[in-house]
């Protein structure tokens, strides 16, 4: 077998079927992969959830994690947010010709483990190889399904005046590890990607008995356009206090240097949750014991004052409003 991908591999023939073989089913197979038009699924037990999400990242491969862990983690999460336990993925790969085989494998067994970790089935799957220059390297677009607690019940038009603004976890990380493995503007720093699922730390939540009202992925635009799109669509204000807002010293630096706010950057293991205050002790004592969510913050709160803005009181007790992000922060960080 050739060791790049041809064009004759998405062709539908002899060398698909090998692809098929040697990359994705050595590292999906389970008991619902099928090698048939679609997959046929046990019926769940409650409501699901479904979502479908493209990963063209560049680089493909960076500091925490490549492609495919951000492709399984990426949907994994987005069921997390609305309480739903991941059952299973479906993927489909856009590879351009002459790309190496062997990292090809790699990514699959990369997407091995991580949906190992979080529990859930690859289940069915489609390949296209497109010619040079078409495809960046590779696409990944996966699709997910999940199962909901009876117990979920998560909007972005749930947030109320008076709750709690938690993340879970220091924000920034994998937006500025993007921009650092690009080498664009030279700049050395230890940072790595955040990149995680985080179902159980969900599950965790409401296995502690917490209700939360809001739960959303902090991806592009990060944590401040996510709190933007909530204030929007519960009619609130968001009020935050930058000096409780986690972020690491060398993310700090990166962003000091080059004139960023690490409130934009993209995450990938940090959720925003939006939930009555007297429950953010126990949702906090819970993520403490996940092991993705060890530094969680309540970083502000939801109020009926100035409704659909962010307001920012800043390190030095000043209060600004913190506009909506436009333009393009940094592309392709997922």
């Amino acid at each position: 077998m050739d060791e790049t991908v041809t064009l004759a591999h998405g062709a539908g023939g002899r060398q698909t079927a090998e692809l098929i073989q040697r990359v994705f089913h050595a590292h999906f197979a389970n008991p619902n992969f099928t090698g048939d038009d679609a997959a046929v699924l046990p019926r769940p037990h409650a409501n699901i959830a479904m979502t479908t999400d493209g990963f063209i990242v560049s680089p493909y491969r960076f500091p925490g994690g490549d492609i495919g862990k951000l492709s399984i983690c990426g949907t994994v999460n987005d069921l997390a947010c609305m309480g739903a336990k991941p059952l299973y993925l479906t993927c489909a790969f856009v590879i351009e010709e002459g790309f190496p085989l062997a990292e090809l494998e790699s990514i699959a067994s990369s997407m091995e483990r991580t949906a190992s970790e979080a529990g859930v089935h690859l289940v069915a799957g489609d390949t296209k190889v497109a010619g040079r220059g078409q495809v960046d390297h590779l696409f990944i677009t996966t699709t997910g399904i999940g199962e909901i607690l009876p117990e979920a019940h998560t909007s972005g038009k749930f947030a109320q005046p008076g709750d709690a603004v938690i993340v879970t976890g220091d924000i920034g990380r994998h937006g500025c590890t993007i921009l650092l493995a690009r080498n664009d503007f030279g700049i050395e720093a230890e940072v790595a990607s955040d990149c995680a699922p985080l179902w159980s730390a969900v599950h965790s939540l409401f296995l502690a008995g917490a209700r939360p009202h809001v739960i959303r992925d902090a991806t592009r635009g990060g944590v401040g356009t996510v709190l933007h799109e909530i204030a929007s669509e519960s009619g609130v204000g968001v009020e935050l206090d930058a000096s409780s807002v986690p972020v690491t010293p060398a993310v700090k630096g990166v962003c000091g240097m080059l004139g960023l706010e690490p409130l934009y950057l993209a995450c990938e293991g940090t959720m925003v949750i939006i939930a009555p205050q007297e429950q953010a002790e126990t949702i906090l004592a819970s993520l403490r014991n996940s092991p993705h969510t060890s530094t969680p913050a309540v970083i502000g709160h939801i109020t009926a004052e100035h409704p659909k803005q962010v307001l920012l009181t800043t390190e030095i007790g000043a209060k600004t409003l913190l506009p909506p992000p436009t333009g393009e922060l940094l592309p392709r960080i997922c």
